[in-house]
């Protein structure tokens, strides 16, 4: 297969189309204009394929709502305080048991920040972000091939489990530039029938797609549904990675580009004797809990890197065996620590456990 180098962005938007979506509704905000950008220009050479500029966040994300009833495979995309406006239509999206996928290339914040590579809405993204506590699947991809496969499994996960499910990514990785191996593009013909769309009813009883419930015990019912659907999501579709962990004495837990960057930086260590590795979440939710308590059945060190202020912290404990030690290192503001940055915490963190 040929590599193309390509921006990140670029290869969302190419990896979607790919994929089967012939839908986007979407609204300009930086880092992430690019995406729209791009898969304006590639729809407009495909015969069934809408790409929608609304006048608003608001909007895009009701329309893609609307556009998800038919069946088809939609997609939106905004960057922090753009998706911030979109929760309650993807709250309405997952009552309604909808699937969509939603691509996040975060900013730095809160507020309107910057534009500045951040890993500041996990909590947002992982937590459901809007009202009713609902979940979303959320992937978080380090590379520009993972770029491609997690939008195109996105897709298939929004389809299979009927849900919105986030793209979780960051400016340095909607702008990063990297050689990338698309696969053969899938014909939205040849995906699984679906029985629910609202495709009229002239030879079917009508069908009601809502997620206003007045009827308590119905509303109640529901919700239990879909309690049921995210515990299965959790025991199938967690994902990590695991690397140099074998003989590891202290783990780096890290997604994203910040994982990336620790891949760096666990080389550097263990040229100074080190043993370091590094755990990355690539499901952020499910969060891979089982797999991390697994491995600190024998690490007892882990150091959580995150360009935040520590938010994933929270899912490390939660998982981690009732005598690991959690350390963090974060760079929260835009700035991109180096590997050095991060090794150097490694080897004082040996120093002062007595790890070498």
């Amino acid at each position: 297969m040929t590599k193309k180098l390509m921006r990140g962005s670029h290869v969302i938007g190419e990896a979607a189309t790919l994929a089967g979506c012939r839908f986007y509704a979407g609204y300009p905000i930086t880092p992430q204009n690019e995406l729209p950008e791009y898969v304006a220009g590639r729809f407009a050479k495909l015969k069934d394929a809408v790409f929608i500029q609304a006048e608003s966040e608001l909007a895009a994300i009701n329309i893609l709502m609307g556009a998800s009833m038919t069946g088809a495979r939609v997609m939106t995309s905004s960057s922090s305080p753009g998706i911030s406006l979109k929760q309650e239509g993807i709250s309405y999206i997952a009552g309604m048991e909808l699937p969509a996928v939603i691509a996040n290339i975060m900013r730095g914040g809160p507020g309107l920040g910057n534009i500045a590579p951040s890993q500041q809405d996990y909590f947002q993204a992982t937590r459901g972000g809007g009202h009713g506590g609902y979940r979303t699947i959320v992937l978080a991809p380090y590379s520009g091939q993972e770029l491609v496969t997690l939008t195109m499994k996105a897709f298939d996960l929004a389809d299979m489990y009927r849900m919105p499910v986030i793209l979780l990514g960051d400016g340095l990785m909607g702008q990063m530039m990297e050689p990338v191996v698309f696969p053969e593009p899938i014909d939205p013909a040849t995906l699984p029938k679906k029985d629910w769309p609202l495709s009229g009813a002239q030879d079917r009883e009508g069908r009601l797609i809502a997620s206003l419930l007045l009827d308590p015990i119905k509303m109640e019912q529901h919700n239990w549904k879909l309690a049921r659907k995210y515990e299965t999501i959790i025991e199938n579709e967690t994902d990590a990675e695991s690397y140099l962990l074998d003989d590891a004495d202290v783990a780096v837990v890290a997604f994203g580009t910040a994982a990336r960057i620790a891949k760096g930086a666990i080389g550097r260590a263990r040229e100074a004797g080190v043993k370091a590795g590094l755990f990355r979440p690539i499901s952020l939710w499910p969060f891979p809990e089982k797999e991390l308590k697994e491995l600190t059945k024998r690490i007892k060190h882990v150091v959580v890197f995150e360009m935040n202020l520590g938010q994933m912290v929270e899912d490390v404990k939660l998982s981690v065996d009732k005598d690991v030690t959690v350390h963090f290192h974060a760079r929260p503001g835009g700035i991109i620590s180096t590997p050095q940055e991060i090794s150097d915490v490694l080897i004082r963190l040996a120093w002062g456990e007595h790890l070498l």
